[in-house]
């Protein structure tokens, strides 16, 4: 065949067609039929690609960005100048340079103290954890004589070591097992000097408050650091347990982010893992909530390494996104981005920032629309979902929005696609703090409806009532679905099947905080208790419009805190597990993300230790994917807090290949629905050890903060054949069934399209920059 490409005598064009042939990758195929591409077709292929398509071909020019990219630019120039203020909780650079001032116009020590006081915390605020450890020293001292004052310094001073420790080891000297509890192996402190002295200090602390539990969490933490737990933690202090695996294990997963230069230093974003460049190949697009942080593009070269295209795709000029979506609004058959922008912010009018529409151009590049779409709007918010609440085959989208007090004044938003690349505004009606929104079809009528999770203490289900024509129309029956009941504050929210019955249940977390996470954590591992404080509420569909809260019963009961979390299946067993990246802005909130494994639908296990999944930093965006197409679903995290010095490397957590289940990975494309196929319903049905078997999903990005692919990749357990596959379309209603479909392959599947395609993507072997394969190589 190579004699046959040197016809062409053209070495360029001969390399690239043998890397295509040998790869398969643009390959798809009829099913049902035998062999790929033939070498006469071959022959063809490689007298019709000349050199002067193949060699020495210019690169194409920037795409000039139009004038809605431009304005976007210009809008978020001057928030980001409104928002640099000493008031902004968050913006610990303009409380420093405000904190200088008044220090250097204070007449005397006793004007100075709390004006240090305030500086050595934005300084922790900012990252410069030296500086605010030398302050706090210094105020230590200066107390004598004060025992109320040193208590309070004290306790921050414990604090600022324990960061000073984070900083010169999982910072600085960043590697797979950093802050991943329980530390051990190689994320044991090398510079132990600070760590030691955070023992030392939060030890005098307890002497003097017994009771106090966010010190007791962080003297075991530390002691944890330093490979001394639980040997040489004071048994009066001692958290027992923190290190037990539990009853139920899996293999550990294995970070290789930092292999691939994929580990970021984000400040709390989201994650997008899709495939932006439709080659077949999974990328991954990530952001930061500040407005001098921008968006990330990784680009899935389809040979084990990623690029990173943020120049050159354009996002890197777009800033800021607590929180990201992909979308089609246009139906062009390209992935679109949507940037959430301004939450936690509302008050006085800092969280008064756009939210951003990016299309997809098609040729690598992104462009704002978003003034041109009719979808400019100043609230703060980190929550929405796109779906065809209208069923037009177009996608719709609802925002989420936080309304913290009456004086600002931030109600939902629910856009309807005109069909043209605008949009138009309907007033949902919902005025609360939303964090977290969801839509699917609940009660399977054939109409996606949204629910909304909330700090207000409302857990709000509006039913589409199934309005023909461009309008739509919901009613609240929360009270009717059983949600009136329970008040209390929830956060991150989503629909999916955890059992397998065929109906969405309804997953939200738990969300109080007055005190540090710290406080929780402790009080919990001590005492575990039926507090539903930051604990998972997991609702069960009964099928009549009402829902059963089974958190208790599903084994649910542990602290996890979550603001990022997804859920997918690590082991292919057809059963939906799920990830909770955890934390909230105070610094002492230092508790690990968890994995939970569903046992087949009837109970969930913790197995965050075995998994080596739990890392300690702030999460955020979480997304399940087969990045490297091996059938196995990896993990990745966008981690990192709200501050400046709350930045953390990004997670990329390889699964080694949790069993020998098989899997089918579906890729669908709407044709009268939504070209994404978002909402469209899957049943797969499968024979496994004699037992017939029936897996639901619909085609939705998962979690409320966070993206996996639209892509369905299920697992089957060891059935080697599907029996059959339907999808039921939303916009057309057709449904699609396909019959005696083999396993472990990549296959698309057009609306009202008789049959599908096979797509014969290449199982990637990831590899490090210097050519090398990570410890953790794939199960091929």
């Amino acid at each position: 065949m190579i004699i046959l490409c040197r016809v062409a005598k053209c070495h360029a064009a001969q390399n690239s067609l043998i890397r295509l042939f040998m790869s398969r990758s643009f390959n798809f195929r009829p099913a049902h039929t035998s062999g790929f591409l033939t070498i006469p077709l071959f022959l063809a292929l490689c007298f019709a690609f000349s050199c002067s398509q193949l060699a020495e071909k210019p690169k194409s020019a920037v795409r000039p960005q139009p004038d809605s990219h431009k304005k976007m630019l210009s809008i978020l120039a001057e928030v980001k100048q409104k928002i640099y203020s000493p008031l902004n909780n968050f913006c610990a650079e303009a409380k420093l340079a405000s904190l200088e001032e008044k220090l250097a116009a204070a007449q005397n020590p006793q004007q100075q103290m709390p004006l240090l006081f305030d500086k050595a915390m934005a300084l922790l605020e900012y990252g410069d954890e030296a500086q605010a450890v030398q302050i706090y020293e210094q105020l230590y001292a200066s107390a004598e004589g004060m025992p109320d004052a040193r208590k309070a310094v004290r306790q921050l001073l414990g604090l600022a070591y324990i960061r000073l420790g984070e900083r010169s080891n999982c910072l600085n000297h960043h590697i797979s097992d950093a802050c991943i509890m329980p530390i051990r192996g190689n994320g044991v402190y090398q510079e132990t000097a600070p760590t030691r002295k955070a023992i030392e200090t939060f030890e005098a602390v307890l002497k003097d408050d017994p009771n106090n539990m966010d010190a007791r969490w962080l003297l075991n933490i530390a002691y944890m650091t330093v490979a001394e737990y639980p040997q040489l933690v004071p048994k009066v202090w001692l958290i027992p347990g923190l290190d037990d695996p539990g009853p139920v294990t899996v293999k550990p997963f294995s970070d290789i982010a930092a292999d691939l230069k994929l580990d970021v230093k984000n400040r709390g974003g989201g994650v997008i893992v899709d495939d932006f460049d439709n080659d077949g190949y999974l990328d991954i697009v990530s952001s930061a909530w500040g407005l001098d942080d921008p968006l990330h593009y990784f680009h899935n070269n389809g040979d084990g390494t990623f690029t990173d295209r943020s120049k050159e795709s354009g996002l890197n000029s777009i800033t800021g996104g607590i929180n990201l979506l992909q979308t089609d609004y246009n139906n062009d058959g390209y992935l679109d981005i949507f940037v959430l922008r301004g939450a936690w912010q509302g008050q006085a009018g800092f969280g008064d920032q756009p939210n951003s529409l990016l299309k997809n151009n098609g040729d690598g590049t992104f462009s704002d629309v978003t003034v041109d779409a009719g979808l400019l709007s100043y609230h703060p918010t980190q929550t929405a979902t796109w779906n065809d609440f209208n069923n037009d085959g177009w996608l719709d989208l609802f925002i989420g929005n936080e309304m913290l007090e009456p004086k600002y004044p931030h109600p939902c938003e629910l856009y309807i696609n005109n069909q043209d690349g605008s949009f138009t505004l309907v007033d949902p009606g919902v005025v609360a703090f939303v964090k977290g929104v969801t839509s699917g079809d609940y009660d399977n009528d054939g109409w996606a409806d949204i629910f909304i999770s909330t700090l207000s203490g409302m857990k709000i289900l509006l039913h589409n009532k199934g309005k023909q024509g461009r309008e739509v129309d919901f009613e609240n029956v929360s009270e009717k679905a059983g949600f009136n009941k329970d008040k209390s504050r929830t956060f991150p929210t989503w629909f999916f099947d955890y059992d397998n019955d065929g109906w969405l249940d309804i997953y939200m977390c738990n969300y109080e905080f007055d005190k540090p996470l710290s406080n929780y954590a402790a009080k919990e591992a001590l005492h575990p208790s039926a507090d539903r404080a930051g604990k998972i509420s997991l609702y069960h569909n009964n099928r009549n419009g009402t829902f059963t809260n089974v958190s208790a019963a599903m084994n649910l009961n542990q602290i996890v805190y979550a603001m990022g979390c997804n859920f997918g299946d690590i082991d292919n067993d057809g059963w939906l597990d799920m990830y909770f990246a955890t934390g909230n802005p105070n610094y002492q909130s230092v508790i690990p993300n968890k994995l939970y494994k569903n046992l087949g639908g009837k109970n969930f296990a913790d197995v965050t230790v075995s998994a080596r999944v739990g890392n300690l930093q702030k999460g955020h965006g979480v997304a399940f994917a087969d990045l490297n197409n091996n059938g196995d679903q990896d993990i990745f995290v966008d981690l990192g807090g709200a501050f400046r010095g709350d930045a953390y490397h990004s997670a990329f957590y390889l699964n080694p290949g949790q069993s020998t289940n098989n899997w089918i990975c579906m890729q669908l494309e709407g044709t009268k629905s939504n070209r994404a196929a978002i909402g469209a319903k899957v049943t797969v049905k499968f024979t496994e050890n004699g037992v017939q078997r029936m897996v639901y999903r619909d085609v939705n990005s998962g979690g409320s903060f966070g993206c996996s692919p639209l892509r369905r990749e299920i697992g089957i357990g060891q059935a080697a054949t599907i029996d059959e596959i339907s999808i039921a379309w939303p916009a057309s209603g057709i449904v699609q069934v396909l019959k005696n479909v083999q396993s472990n392959q990549f296959i698309k599947i057009q609306e009202g399209k008789d049959g599908f395609e096979v797509n014969s993507l290449q199982t990637l072997v990831f590899k490090k920059a210097d050519g090398s394969i990570p410890m953790c190589a794939p199960r091929i």
